[in-house]
């Protein structure tokens, strides 16, 4: 597998090189040079196969000769040891529960597969690995757990101060080992530009062995294509052969992972990126004007993304062409008071508890459905968190029905254990310097 970079087609880098480096030193993102079509009779058949088996066959398409195929397969069965269930709520109408893994988020994919995928490429002796991750909420806890106890790395995680739920902060702040976490006085957009500046600072990379556990990686990208191909198989079991996925998106990794599985032959009739406020890309559908902002706090924490990173990487997928890629995407966006009435809507309507990211994933499908009545495809909205991790989100009888998990129970009993910054540059790099 070679990769580009978005800012230079003409740069070659191996599999092994994107996934340390994480961004090139451009500043763009790595992209695959080749994207193969999967296998016609694959995808024809592909009920027959399981979520381990399905994520073999498209990682090893991408992946070519990077890893032979034994150590992939057993890296995958590692990695993917849990369920990812399309739950049938009607006919017509499914939620994708991602949230089974060790945190509770459909970070866990990405994680999980990175996190092995870079202990296998580590060699005895090599340099310390650091692991710079800004997160919103749910990237940092995945990342804790993926690279809990790994040999030879450590891990910084960046959170907004105050940005995050309760539980999440739990996640991120209680592992200790070789995870340490910086509570940033800012936004999620602070932590994020903090960790890409330090990937262009000389002395940093001269220092240190840098690399980023964000969606920014590709080896974070690529697991998440597996899920869309299994859910297409689970609603193929089904007799059911047109869908539509509805993504929440914040920094359009997720969605982006999706474009890919389309791009290697996933047969989707229509992708919708169901944002919250934070909303720079409906607005670039609608006006054609690329205009990032500040992020805004609201209950869906986890898409509190102003400056998504990954879309660079969508658009490359369709050649800069938006009307290409408008007759694949839309995208809506929805208000914290739309968001908690589409939490009660789903619980009233299928006795389903939703966490606030998954109802505006709901909303979304609901909205395409009125504006296109004719499309009679299957609607896949993403739930991509454990409804725990709202608590303070949910109306009390809502909030009564969530189950809590016995992980859950566990971190409450744990000591917290962060850092504090600013937003300045100079203090995040004084206070890596100081290892």
């Amino acid at each position: 597998m070679k990769l580009y970079s978005t800012n230079n087609k003409d740069l070659r880098v191996s599999f092994k090189e994107a996934v340390f480096n994480s961004m090139p030193q451009d500043k763009g993102l790595y992209m695959p040079v080749e994207i193969p079509q999967l296998d016609a009779a694959f995808v024809e058949n592909i009920e027959q196969y399981s979520l381990p088996e399905i994520a073999y066959q498209v990682a090893s398409a991408l992946l070519k000769d990077e890893i032979p195929a034994d150590d992939l397969k057993a890296l995958i069965e590692d990695a993917i040891n849990f369920e990812a269930p399309a739950v049938k709520l009607d006919d017509k109408t499914f939620v994708l529960e991602l949230f089974h893994g060790p945190s509770l988020a459909f970070k866990d994919f990405g994680a999980r597969f990175m996190s092995r995928v870079m202990a296998y490429f580590l060699k005895d002796g090599e340099q310390l690995l650091d692991v710079l991750v800004a997160t919103s909420g749910d990237t940092g806890g995945a990342v804790a757990l993926g690279f809990l106890g790994v040999p030879n790395t450590r891990v910084t995680i960046l959170y907004p101060e105050g940005k995050v739920s309760p539980i999440q902060e739990l996640q991120l702040t209680t592992n200790g080992q070789n995870i340490r976490a910086i509570e940033v006085k800012g936004t999620f957009d602070d932590c994020q530009a903090l960790v890409k500046q330090a990937f262009a600072d000389a002395d940093l990379n001269n220092k240190f062995r840098l690399t980023s556990a964000n969606s920014i990686n590709i080896s974070r990208l690529i697991p998440q294509t597996f899920y869309y191909f299994n859910t297409y198989a689970q609603l193929k079991k089904q007799g059911l052969s047109d869908v539509v996925f509805s993504v929440p998106s914040g920094n359009f990794g997720n969605i982006g992972a999706g474009l890919l599985a389309y791009k290697l032959g996933l047969p989707v009739k229509q992708f919708i990126a169901a944002t919250n406020v934070n909303d720079t890309v409906p607005r670039f559908l609608e006006t054609g004007n690329y205009e990032t902002k500040p992020s805004t706090q609201t209950y869906s924490n986890a898409m509190d993304v102003g400056a998504p990173s990954n879309w660079v990487r969508i658009m490359d997928l369709f050649n800069q062409d938006v009307d290409a890629l408008k007759k694949v995407v839309t995208a809506y966006r929805f208000t914290d008071e739309e968001t908690l009435a589409g939490i009660k809507a789903i619980d009233h309507k299928f006795n389903y508890v939703a966490c606030p990211h998954t109802a505006i994933a709901y909303l979304a499908v609901e909205k395409y459905r009125n504006e296109n009545p004719a499309d009679e495809s299957a609607a896949v909205f993403l739930s991509t968190a454990h409804a725990c991790k709202f608590p303070d989100i949910f109306p009390e009888e809502i909030a009564a029905k969530i189950e809590i998990p016995e992980q859950v129970t566990d971190l409450e009993s744990k000591p917290k254990q962060a850092d504090q910054l600013g937003v300045d540059f100079e203090g995040f790099k004084a206070y890596l310097l100081k290892g």
